[in-house]
């Protein structure tokens, strides 16, 4: 079925009733006169083929006038795609680099041609609009585990119009730009990229057998004050002491010392690109300075993207997002407080997956039954030379349909159609608790005894399950935010492997974010562990 057609059902209806409420829209003067234009514009708008833009809604709401016959109007058009630069969109796309001039000759070729020009301009400004509301790129086409259905255009096509008749286009495109603060920042800091990529070449700082440490001397110390400088540390490169003689101010001559306040800067990057806070330039926080500014520029125009992706899901409450590039959870209570944790996903060789669903239960002193992958990868390789590291682990081996089985019975080079299942208790992997969602990944958060792994900067870590830092504080506010009365620490008594439904499902998303803003509103720029982010690119640079 076609995505507008219920856009072109409602843009119809609203017509007829402001029709008949308060009479036909007025329609522009400058073209009331136009009998033979407004007439080939109708011939060409009623041979449209079918097509997902409501180019003739616009007309009707329009009262059947053209839009763009005038120098102003295609101005002012041209004008607000060329800001979509801004949305990491690219203008092009929209024709802005060629409207004025398509306009000048279709003003002097006759009704046909600038009926046709017309038509175009609606089309450009209603797909700039699409793309702007939903994300240019269907996220199935780069994303094949992706479960959600693709956002519904929302914007008002009436106040479309509107905006269009007042010459204020900016207005329309506010209409379709997502609204949420962590969009603005992430455009904020786009415009930001785009002035730094302006600014001239900045040396790169070469690689080193040693790290540079704070209470070195070096060249290499003012390459790193300028690569800061880059960054957004500008006042390290302020140095007059005789400007300021009363005050501590570096003179150019010290610009070569890893002084306090270099060494408080690089915390400072390194916080921002989840890299170890310990104001040591490694090889880590050295490529993450070296990295260039049109590759930052194209990373946040992919995440500006993704934002248009999930804003729907962004704007449910309550909700639980885990920010999987990140390595953070969130939970928006129905109180409106925030609750958070750090977390622990999974590792490149086994990702944890883009995922929409909403809780259902929590699952109390769970047994784990080890998943194919990990069993055949992880675990039989062990038992093949050790049979009794299933006796160590506490590690059962059961059928298909729960029967014991005797492990020194089975052959384990082809042990067959046997499950392993690791008894609850202090060594199991999935600690106290598991928090579960229907998804087709067999993926859920869960405790962990290995609470250690937290304390790392980056942490793909885990066969591809969400292990959350304070998850049984996270089950008690579920329990409660949902009706329930339960109580989380009553419950671990009750026995082993119980499940306790919610009484009132909660949406949860994981999604996957290589630069994001933090909650101070700084954009964080996080190492792309699954390498996501060129697909997504090269489709966003294909043409519209």
């Amino acid at each position: 079925m076609n995505e507008m057609q219920p856009l072109r059902r409602w843009a119809i209806g609203t017509a007829l009733c402001l029709t008949l409420t308060y009479g036909p829209l007025s329609s522009s003067p400058v073209y009331a006169n136009s009998a033979p234009l407004q007439q080939a514009l109708t011939q060409q708008i009623s041979a449209l083929e079918a097509q997902p833009l409501p180019i003739a809604e616009f007309y009707q709401l329009h009262d059947d006038q053209p839009a763009w016959q005038t120098t102003a109007a295609v101005e002012a058009l041209v004008a607000a795609l060329n800001g979509l630069e801004t949305d990491g969109l690219v203008p092009a796309d929209y024709r802005a680099d060629s409207l004025l001039s398509e306009f000048q000759r279709s003003q002097a070729a006759g009704e046909a041609a600038q009926a046709a020009f017309d038509i175009q301009a609606t089309r450009s400004l209603l797909l700039a609009l699409d793309h702007l509301q939903r994300g240019k790129v269907n996220p199935r086409d780069v994303e094949p585990r992706w479960d959600a259905p693709r956002t519904e255009t929302s914007y008002s096509l009436l106040r479309v119009v509107h905006a269009v008749e007042d010459r204020n286009i900016d207005n329309a495109i506010a209409l379709a730009r997502p609204t949420s603060s962590e969009y603005q920042q992430l455009r904020d800091a786009l415009k930001l990229h785009y002035q730094l990529a302006n600014l001239g070449s900045v040396p790169y700082l070469d690689a080193r057998e040693a790290s540079l440490r704070p209470g070195d001397e070096a060249d290499d110390v003012v390459v790193l004050r300028q690569r800061l400088a880059l960054w957004g540390e500008a006042d390290l490169l302020a140095a007059d002491s005789s400007a300021y003689p009363r005050i501590g101010v570096q003179t150019t001559s010290n610009r070569r010392a890893f002084d306090a306040p270099l060494e408080s800067a690089v915390k400072r990057f390194q916080r921002l690109h989840l890299l170890q806070e310990d104001g040591v330039v490694g090889e880590q926080t050295r490529q993450a300075l070296n990295t260039s500014v049109a590759s930052r520029i194209d990373q946040l125009r992919v995440n500006l993207e993704r934002a248009r992706w999930i804003r729907p899901m962004q704007s449910a409450e309550p909700r639980v997002w885990v920010d999987i590039a990140g390595y953070r959870m969130h939970y928006m209570r129905p109180n409106g407080q925030h609750w958070d944790a750090r977390v622990v996903v999974g590792s490149p060789r086994r990702e944890t997956p883009i995922i929409h669903s909403t809780i259902s239960h929590l699952t109390i002193n769970p047994s784990w039954t080890i998943p194919p992958t990990i069993m055949r990868e992880d675990v039989l390789p062990r038992v093949r030379t050790d049979i009794d590291y299933l006796a160590r682990q506490n590690i059962s081996v059961i059928s298909p349909s729960g029967e014991p089985l005797v492990a020194e019975e089975i052959d384990w080079q082809r042990p067959g159609n046997v499950m392993l299942r690791q008894v609850a208790g202090a060594g199991n992997p999935l600690g106290q608790v598991v928090v579960r969602f229907p998804n087709n990944d067999m993926i859920y958060l869960h405790d962990t005894p290995a609470r250690g792994l937290f304390q790392r900067s980056q942490r793909a870590l885990s066969s591809g399950c969400v292990r959350v830092e304070g998850v049984a504080e996270l089950a008690q506010l579920l329990l409660q935010d949902t009706g329930s009365h339960y109580q989380f620490n009553k419950l671990l008594s009750g026995g082993n492997d119980r499940n306790v439904n919610l009484t009132q499902r909660i949406p949860i998303a994981l999604h996957y974010l290589t630069a994001w803003p933090n909650a101070r509103g700084e954009v964080e720029f996080r190492p792309d562990i699954y390498h996501r982010d060129a697909v997504l690119l090269a489709a966003l640079q294909r043409s519209a």
